[in-house]
């Protein structure tokens, strides 16, 4: 039962037991994380002094705080830098191998939710390595971390911590046995446990979804993920588009219209904007940018803005797509001559 005279009550005796060592802040400590257990308690009837003490064993983690500050001199975006971080020889090599390994899985997932094998591969790839880095941090810590000494997102981590504390206790495990990227992302895949909560299915049938030990689990979620954001089956993503013939100003005007498609290919070319699109679609111009070159346009259809929501990034996206038709055409280069001769042995 929900009671404001309760919710005082906690507040008053977490503030009376919650002292701080002299080493370090512990992340008990704050007006805010006291405020936070106080309705936790309230709202989701989690026991306040359990809490506490878990959250007054970790102290803020100044590691985190220094990943997710940006960074001190405003570097510039660069697609030349970017790019190779994500389509190297490596993560081209495992993905093919991931691919095989899991053929039967992908195979399912983008039969069920639509969404290309090679797209669900590249995702994958570009957040994990295939599962190879899935960090190390303590999920706990980092989330409180960020919920109460980053004031810039704190709101965005105060809920995320919720949703972590949340998902932890439906799965029947301790907080403190998390482990994740620096800003709280898990398993396989890296979904916030917010994204995990909505998104993530038990896809390998046995009862529980585990992101982090389950490969079909994480390659079902990330296909759900795609499908519940939009996803159009057999529906292109992005194709390049020559500006040569646009004035900047008008470039500038478009690119400020935000990454969701709101652009018609008609309008697009009628004012010199050349691609192989089609004229009745609705895109998005996409500048990938490289300080001292020619910057790349692409224009990005609806797909490519639903692979934006899995990271709000161009370059991101971009990194996804294009890691994913080399996937598709090394794969199928890779089948090519076996297919040649299976055909001359018959004939």
């Amino acid at each position: 039962m929900k009671s404001s005279s309760l919710f005082r009550r906690l507040v008053l005796s977490l503030s009376l037991t919650c002292v701080a060592p002299a080493h370090a802040a512990n992340l008990a400590a704050s007006a805010e994380a006291q405020t936070f257990v106080a309705e936790m308690a309230e709202a989701h009837q989690f026991d306040a002094s359990d809490l506490t003490h878990l959250l007054a064993q970790r102290a803020a983690n100044a590691r985190v705080l220094k990943l997710i500050a940006p960074p001190a001199s405003k570097t510039q975006r660069s697609w030349e830098r970017y790019r190779p971080r994500f389509l190297d020889e490596f993560r081209i090599r495992k993905g093919l191998e991931f691919w095989q390994q899991h053929a039967a899985t992908l195979t399912k997932a983008s039969q069920v939710y639509g969404v290309p094998e090679e797209i669900i591969v590249a995702i994958i790839g570009v957040e994990t390595v295939y599962g190879l880095n899935t960090g190390d941090f303590d999920t706990l810590e980092a989330l409180a971390t960020l919920a109460f000494h980053y004031p810039p997102r704190a709101t965005f981590f105060r809920q995320e911590l919720e949703q972590f504390l949340l998902l932890a206790r439906e799965n029947r495990l301790s907080p403190a046995s998390y482990r994740g990227s620096f800003a709280g992302a898990l398993g396989v895949p890296q979904f916030m446990p917010g994204s995990q909560r909505r998104y993530a299915v038990d896809f390998d049938g046995d009862g529980r979804i585990d992101l982090a030990h389950s490969v079909a689990d994480a390659i079902g979620s990330v296909a759900h993920f795609l499908n519940q954001h939009g996803w159009q089956a057999g529906s292109p993503i992005a194709v390049p588009a020559d500006l040569a013939r646009v004035a900047p100003e008008q470039v500038e005007t478009w690119i400020a219209r935000g990454i969701q498609p709101m652009l018609t290919v008609r309008d697009l070319r009628a004012t010199g904007v050349a691609s192989a699109a089609k004229e009745d679609e609705t895109v998005t111009l996409i500048d990938l940018v490289t300080p001292g070159k020619a910057t790349e346009y692409w224009l990005g259809y609806g797909n490519f803005y639903v692979i934006t929501r899995y990271n709000r990034s161009s370059f991101y996206a971009m990194s996804v797509f294009q890691l994913a038709e080399t996937l598709r055409s090394s794969k199928r280069a890779a089948a090519l001559p076996r297919v040649q001769d299976k055909k001359h042995r018959s004939g």
